[in-house]
């Protein structure tokens, strides 16, 4: 019998006596003993906590990682990626479809914006803040919806907008600068100058493990905080591209108002650079691409239900296959063309024999395959598969499930993005607004509290939707009702995106309708 036996049939039973254990056995047993009792806890100890790559667990051992910090995951991948991203929108239906889909559900035709001052700070009655907000949503509209407000003049603000969010899913990140530059006419002289992430790089392109400082284009001080960005004079990938940057910095060095909006997703601590919106699907997008391809390509040779024609006597065919020989000059004689087609007819020699190809197509477990990939792909991006797909066949309760969750989803990244780009080119706006007098503000440039009341605003676009309006109309009613909701947040789900206009529209037409006799209210039961 063994001096030491086994461990028995448990974790831990690889922990046995090798045969160094064995000869120190013989001589100390005590020290043996020892050696597998150290053996035995490292082993306990390398297999509690979470499963990770490269750890003892086999099926575990051939995963390697590596901790790269926010830059080195990021910047050294961007331009693979973002070329990736632009690929896949111009010719995969599924990426095209997530990206307007998202553009569409945040963003839509452009965010409206309301102005909501805080009336108890600044001491307004209730009618002199109607009169303020009014005319300050007026003035921002001669700016917002005349075209001088792009820099290059050809977008109206709303465009701008649809412009801005769009090449930041496609690309990861965009630029916009704010520059101001009188216009004959024009009341207002800022500008919006949409600039896209390519020509964001370093000087030169440095090599971004060479400093700290500058990497991606991004100058950070000794806190990480962006305080220049360099921009490439033209995009690297035009005809002629130029190897000139210029560096503008991130805020006025003595106004302190910024000169760059970087819209991007930062979703690590240090991060300088974003990532498009496709960038976790990009493979799985891709093969889903290639399948497609090929399914659709041998369904297409499956519907002109070819023959290959085979000889005994080893004579290739060649010379009469298209377009080997051109059938319009009569290089060929037409009687031993061979080609793909629909119903075609050959006559054989006698050495001569066919074989039909069969590619046994359509595949019936195509549409499952293909379906259940669309769905993690949407799972990852966070647009629920009816709404990617635009196939609402299931029950209305799922229907319904699947648009509130695109709803979340489409809120988050709204809020995001007003935050980074709505709400610092409406306060560089109203800044110049006052500077020059169109709009009264008192201690909006000395007072950051009453700068903060002023600025308050609301920035509205589309609605959630309705499947069944009836039904969900009437729980609207119940939710107002109750003093759960308001008249104004229930609107805005349905879409609409100035209640207070509507309202008074609607008063004016039951005042319209009242004098013609007519009952102006219509209540659905």
């Amino acid at each position: 019998m063994d001096k030491f036996p086994t461990l028995g049939k448990s974790k831990f039973s690889a922990v046995q006596p090798n045969l160094f254990d064995r000869l120190i056995g013989v001589v100390n047993p005590k020290a043996a003993l020892n050696r597998i009792r150290s053996r035995l806890v490292m082993s306990f100890w390398g297999s509690t906590g979470f499963i990770t790559p490269s750890k003892s667990k086999r099926s575990m051992r051939s995963w390697f990682v590596s901790g790269g910090s926010a830059d080195k995951d990021t910047i050294a991948d961007l331009p693979a990626s973002r070329s990736g991203s632009r690929d896949l929108y111009m010719n995969t239906p599924v990426a095209t479809a997530a990206l307007r889909r998202m553009k569409n559900n945040v963003v839509g035709p452009g965010l409206t914006m309301q102005s909501r001052v805080n009336r108890k700070i600044l001491g307004l009655d209730d009618q002199a803040a109607d009169d303020w907000e009014h005319k300050t949503e007026f003035e921002f509209g001669i700016w917002a919806n005349s075209k001088n407000c792009d820099l290059n003049r050809t977008l109206n603000f709303n465009q701008i907008q649809q412009h801005v969010y769009f090449n930041y899913l496609l690309s990861g990140d965009v630029l916009v600068l704010l520059p101001f530059r009188g216009i004959k006419g024009a009341p207002y002289k800022l500008r919006l100058h949409v600039i896209e992430g390519d020509r964001l790089s370093n000087p030169g392109n440095e090599n971004d493990t060479l400093s700290y400082k500058i990497r991606g284009g991004v100058e950070v001080d000794s806190n990480g905080t962006p305080v220049a960005y360099h921009i490439r004079k033209q995009h690297p990938g035009d005809y002629t591209p130029s190897n000139e940057w210029v560096r503008v910095l991130a805020r006025g060095s003595r106004s302190g108002r910024p000169n760059v909006l970087h819209i991007f997703d930062k979703d690590r601590p240090g991060q300088r650079r974003g990532m498009p919106f496709l960038a976790p699907v990009l493979e799985q997008l891709k093969q889903l691409t290639r399948f497609s391809e090929a399914e659709l390509m041998a369904a297409l040779v499956s519907a002109f239900f070819t023959v290959f024609v085979k000889t005994k006597s080893g004579d290739s065919l060649s010379e009469g296959f298209l377009p080997n020989n051109d059938v319009t000059t009569g290089a060929a004689d037409e009687e031993n063309l061979y080609q793909m087609g629909s119903g075609n007819i050959i006559e054989l020699a006698e050495d001569e024999e066919i074989d039909i190809a069969d590619p046994k197509r359509p595949n019936d477990s195509f549409d499952p395959f293909f379906v259940a990939i669309v769905k993690q792909v949407g799972a990852s991006l966070g647009i629920p598969f009816e709404q990617l797909m635009q196939h609402f066949s299931s029950s209305y309760s799922a229907s319904r499930v699947a648009i509130i969750e695109g709803y979340k989803t489409a809120i988050t990244k709204r809020v995001n993005f007003i935050s980074d780009f709505n709400d610092p080119v409406y306060e560089s706006w109203l800044t110049e607004a006052v500077i020059t007098g169109r709009i009264k503000a008192p201690g909006f440039l000395t007072n950051p509290l009453l700068r903060a009341a002023w600025m308050g605003s609301r920035w509205t676009g589309p609605g959630m939707g309705q499947i069944d309006p009836v039904k969900e109309t009437k729980a609207s009613l119940l939710k107002i009702q109750g003093r759960l909701s308001s008249y104004e947040d229930e609107s805005q789900k349905m879409g609409t995106k100035d209640w207070e206009s509507a309202m008074n529209r609607l008063s004016k037409e039951s005042k319209l309708l009242t004098e013609q006799g007519i009952e102006p209210s219509v209540i659905v039961k």
